[in-house]
């Protein structure tokens, strides 16, 4: 037992440094611990170590957000909740978007909860219908975004193009001799982070003072949203090669609201996140197929993985929620109330520069053509400042990540 608090404790720990450390990623501390894993099990049991790896996932799910909303910096996994985001914390309403993702993401595993009955019936079935029709899945879900989420025809004609292009970048890139890390690397901090930053530069924007009013209505519509980023990540936990990006797509699809706001966005992919998180275990139960790293290092070390193994680690992932859920407001909260005191344009200005420094720094470690890494980097900030411009919405940027994959289940190339 306290093995097992003592790993909760650690897992936390280690998701809060994680989480608010841009461009360190939890597979990062995952592998090192992973790799470690022979000497620590000397001195503990697989099912501790399970229980870390499991905390450290649902920490950083829920801390990962903090650094997205106050600097905008997108990972593969907050990318669609970076300019709903931002606009709540230019509304003055950063601790409201604090808590939007605590409780979302809270509620979410809730959810799971409450339908792993359904789930455990309706899931391995639905996995053989769906996993051969993937492509025409995601076609299906995109084209209902792009016109569920605009409300005019030629709003609906941006967003398929900027889908698109956005799209043939991302399937160049990803399909070029650059490494997966130094590719997603270069074109998300540059389509989602450096061009939410230079508009802002460019605006010469300053963040307001944020409002004191701190409270949250857990409506029907805060249910409905959180419910579909929850049967989003359930359904990510089938299909193999789609992330959270995806996932949020596939969330908004599922309300079938023309009238998406920022909420609704930070909703569902607050609730993509963790419930991807654990669905991902759940996964190897139910399908036999891990759908993350960190399920990977699970099956590994628990071969024969049970019923009570499942049960065990919902069980850990709804108490780790609950404590990162109020770790994150704490944080979020300070964070918010200190970058006030700070010059937002010089900050801004501050992090274009680290994070180009950073790209090209890892571009040259990775032995990546830099020629080739700063035209893709050019090109993917030029993108990601088009839909600031023509007043729409940033997630149909995601086609960087969801046309390669549509390409590739099509088994075009």
């Amino acid at each position: 037992m306290i093995d097992i608090l003592a790993a909760i404790l650690i897992g936390t720990l280690m998701g809060i440094i994680t989480g608010i450390t841009p461009g360190l990623h939890v597979n990062t501390v995952g592998i090192i611990i992973f790799s470690l894993s022979e000497p620590i099990l000397n001195h503990t049991s697989n099912m501790t170590l399970c229980t870390f790896f499991v905390t450290i996932a649902i920490v950083h799910a829920m801390i990962e957000f903090i650094p997205s909303l106050i600097f905008g910096l997108s990972t593969e996994d907050t990318i669609a909740s970076v300019q709903p985001a931002h606009r709540l914390l230019f509304k003055g309403e950063g601790h409201k978007a604090i808590r939007l993702v605590s409780f979302g993401g809270y509620l979410s595993i809730v959810i799971l909860i409450m339908l792993l009955p359904v789930l455990f019936m309706v899931l391995p079935a639905a996995y053989c219908i769906l996993k051969d029709h993937i492509a025409y899945l995601l076609i299906t879900t995109m084209i209902l975004m792009i016109y569920f989420t605009n409300k005019s025809n030629i709003n609906r004609l941006y967003s398929l193009l900027i889908f698109l292009v956005s799209g043939i970048l991302g399937f160049f890139v990803l399909s070029s001799n650059l490494s997966g890390n130094t590719a997603l690397l270069c074109i998300l901090s540059a389509m989602f982070s450096i061009s939410t930053l230079l508009y802002s530069v460019s605006k010469k924007a300053h963040l307001p003072p944020q409002k004191i009013n701190k409270c949250i209505n857990i409506d029907r519509r805060f249910i409905k949203s959180t419910a579909a980023g929850s049967i989003s990540g359930c359904i990510l936990g089938l299909l193999p090669g789609l992330g959270p990006a995806q996932g949020s797509v596939i969330a908004q699809t599922l309300t079938f609201n023309r009238n998406i706001t920022p909420e609704d966005f930070i909703l569902t992919n607050s609730g993509v996140n963790i419930s991807d998180t654990i669905f991902s275990l759940l996964a190897i139960y139910l399908i036999g197929n891990p759908r993350s790293a960190i399920s990977m290092y699970v099956n590994y070390l628990l071969s024969n993985l049970e019923l009570i193994h499942v049960l065990f680690f919902i069980f850990i992932g709804l108490v780790s929620v609950s404590i990162s859920c109020m770790i994150s407001i704490k944080i979020g909260d300070y964070v918010i109330q200190r970058v006030n005191n700070v010059n937002y344009y010089n900050l801004n200005v501050t992090l274009v520069v680290l994070i180009t420094i950073i790209v090209l720094s890892y571009s040259v470690i990775t032995n990546a053509p830099i020629l080739y890494v700063t035209i893709c980097y050019v090109t993917s900030v030029a993108l990601g400042l088009l839909p600031n411009y023509l007043n729409i919405s940033k997630s149909n940027l995601m086609g960087v990540l969801i046309v390669p994959s549509i390409i590739t289940y099509l088994g075009l190339f």
